[in-house]
């Protein structure tokens, strides 16, 4: 995406994209879990390395590993936005959702990935994102074979009601990465958390094999 089109995006934005519907619904039937990906991580030394300059290419993310909160989560689907400009979330605990309206990761801009952090009582895919820190790193594997490697540099935590939208989702000089969850105390009466949890990464190198 442009940054022409980008910035015409957030005119448009005026919620702010905050995950509103991010807490623990009242119990259903266990949704199946979906197949267990292959890791994202760097390959062995047995397969060849190629190293790949960015920014990347638009293509979609398939798979997400972030080796200092145990993550490791594919397929990752597609997102949009719910009629009142709030982000889409998934549907269950374990899958990630990327919104599409954005850069893919890699792209120059800011790519984001959302996931609960929890749904149904069951603890989710971004349930201890709180506790990333500047150093951290984020692997996404792309459609097209890529591996893009992001490094966290700033974890924070903002009102629903006062969600930074530039600043999260405003344009970057390079190819960077939020992953976006939700946080902070948990509202009974709505059965939704509050806030939201926000990390920021950049990319630091990407990878062929």
């Amino acid at each position: 995406m442009t940054t022409v089109r980008w910035r015409r995006w957030l005119a448009f934005a005026v919620i702010g994209a905050a995950l509103t519907a991010c807490g623990s619904p009242a119990p259903q039937p266990p949704a199946a879990a979906p197949p267990t990906p292959a890791p994202a991580s760097a390959p062995t030394t047995s397969a060849p390395v190629t190293a790949v300059e960015g920014p990347l290419p638009r293509s979609g993310p398939v798979a997400l590993e972030v080796p200092a909160i145990d993550v490791s989560t594919g397929p990752i689907i597609e997102l949009g936005l719910t009629g009142d400009g709030a982000l889409e979330v998934p549907g269950d605990a374990v899958t990630t959702g990327w919104f599409t309206g954005g850069p893919s990761p890699g792209q120059t801009g800011p790519a984001v990935l959302a996931a609960h952090v929890d749904y149904n009582h069951v603890p989710g895919t971004f349930n201890r994102l709180k506790d990333l820190k500047p150093g951290d790193e984020a692997t996404v594997r792309r459609a097209d074979g890529t591996t893009a490697v992001f490094t966290v540099y700033r974890v924070e935590r903002y009102p629903k009601s006062a969600f930074p939208t530039e600043k999260v989702y405003g344009d970057t000089a390079g190819p960077e990465l939020r992953m976006i969850t939700c946080g902070g105390d948990f509202d009974r009466s709505t059965r939704n958390y509050e806030d939201n949890v926000v990390a920021y990464a950049r990319l630091t190198r990407a990878y062929r094999t």
